[in-house]
C-alpha cells in the first residue's frame, strides 16, 4: 500500500509513519509537511535514506501540490493541523485556513484521483466538555475553542464528501495524546522539560480540569486499524480510559522526574477551558483494538526520552519559543 501522511513530520505523524515502516514491510509512506513550527524534520531524520519513504515540504491548501503528491497513492491520511488551544485564541485564522480550507483542498484531491481511503484525523475537543459520562461518535458537536471548531468543521466537511460524493471517508477522535517527539508548548513535554531545568510547573486554573490520555503509539496502532478495517463514513473515537485531572498529571511527572512539587505554579485559567473530556471507544474495540500502555508507564517512557533527546527539545525551547512561553503564562524571572 503506498500512503500518503500529511502532517507527518508533526507530533502524532512522525509516530505514525514509524508505526507503518516498522509494521508493514511492503508499504510506502509519503510524507507531506509544510514545516511550520511544530513541524519538525528531525523527527523523519531516521527514515532520510529508507527505500519506502519520501518526504514533500509542501502546504495542504495548495491544490497544485496535494494533486501531484496524492496521485497514484492508495490511502490518505491528514495529521496536518494547527492544534495548539491557546494559540487558536490569539491567531484563528491561521486554524480556520489550514484545518478546513486544507482539509477541503485533500478532500477534493481524493474525489478527483479516485483515491480507495482517506482518513481525517480529529480529536475529542470537537465534543467539548461533559460534566458526567461520556461522549459517543454520535454526540452532538459543541467545541469551545477556534481550534476544535476547526477541527469540528473539517469533520463535518469529510462526512459530507461521504454524503454527497460517496467519498471513501473515515474519521478517527482520539483523546490527548503524550509520548516522544511532542512539541514541548504542549502540557506534558512542557512540565516534563521545565522540571529538567526546575523552571516552574504553569498549571492552569484550580488543576482540576480532566483529560482522558493515551499513549501516542496506542493511537497510531487505533489508526492502522481504522485504515484497514474501519467502515467508510464512520467515526471512531480513540481513548484510554485513564482520566486523570491535571494536578494528579502534573505531580505524577514530578514524581518521576523526580523533581519537588514547589515546582508547580497556578496560572490564570485558559479563556473557555473545558473541564473534562471523555469518550465511550466501544465501537473501536469491535475493530480488535485496545490500548496497552498504562499513564503512568507511557509516562515514566516519555520522560525517558526526554530526558534523552535534551539537545531536541533545547533547540525548541530556546530563542522565540521561550518569549511566547514567559509572555503567555507570565511567568518571571
Amino acid at each position: 500500500m503506498k500512503i500518503v501522511v500529511t502532517g507527518g513530520a508533526g507530533f502524532i505523524g512522525s509516530n505514525f509513519v514509524k508505526f507503518i515502516l516498522e509494521r508493514y514491510p511492503d508499504d510506502s509512506v509519503v510524507v507531506l509537511d509544510k514545516l511550520t513550527y511544530a513541524g519538525n524534520p528531525e523527527n523523519l531524520a531516521v527514515f532520510k535514506h529508507h527505500p519506502r519513504f519520501s518526504f514533500v515540504r509542501g502546504d495542504i491548501c495548495d491544490a497544485g501540490v496535494v494533486r501531484e503528491v496524492l496521485s497514484g497513492t492508495d490511502a490518505v491520511l491528514n495529521f496536518a493541523a494547527e492544534t495548539h488551544v491557546d494559540r487558536s485564541i490569539t491567531d484563528p485564522e491561521a486554524f480556520v485556513r489550514t484545518d478546513i480550507l486544507g482539509t477541503f483542498t485533500l478532500l477534493e484531491a481524493v474525489r478527483q484521483l479516485g483515491i480507495s481511503r482517506y482518513v481525517q484525523i480529529s480529536t475529542d475537543e470537537v465534543y467539548g466538555s461533559i460534566a458526567e459520562g461520556s461522549f459517543r461518535e454520535d454526540s452532538p458537536l459543541s467545541p469551545s475553542s477556534p481550534y476544535a471548531a476547526s477541527k469540528a468543521g473539517a469533520d463535518l466537511l469529510t462526512l459530507s464528501y461521504f454524503t454527497t460524493h460517496k467519498l471513501p471517508v473515515l474519521i478517527t477522535r482520539s483523546s490527548n495524546n503524550y509520548g516522544p517527539n511532542q512539541y514541548p508548548e504542549k502540557v506534558i513535554p512542557l512540565f516534563i522539560t521545565n522540571a529538567f531545568e526546575d523552571e516552574p510547573l504553569p498549571l492552569y486554573g484550580d488543576g482540576m480540569n480532566v483529560r482522558d490520555w493515551v499513549y501516542v503509539e496506542d493511537n497510531c496502532e487505533a489508526i492502522d486499524v481504522v485504515l484497514r478495517n474501519g467502515k467508510v463514513g464512520e467515526i471512531y473515537n480513540v481513548g484510554s480510559g485513564q482520566e486523570k485531572p491535571n494536578i494528579e498529571m502534573t505531580k505524577l511527572i514530578l514524581k518521576f522526574a523526580p523533581k519537588p512539587e514547589s515546582l508547580i505554579h497556578y496560572v490564570q485559567d485558559r479563556k473557555g477551558h473545558d473541564r473534562r473530556y471523555s469518550m465511550d471507544f466501544t465501537k473501536i474495540k469491535k475493530l480488535g483494538w485496545r490500548p496497552v500502555t498504562t499513564f503512568e508507564d507511557g509516562l515514566k517512557k516519555t520522560i525517558e526520552w526526554y530526558r534523552s533527546n535534551e539537545a531536541w527539545w533545547r533547540r525548541i525551547k530556546s530563542g522565540e519559543f521561550k518569549e511566547y512561553y514567559k509572555n503567555h503564562y507570565r511567568i518571571e524571572n
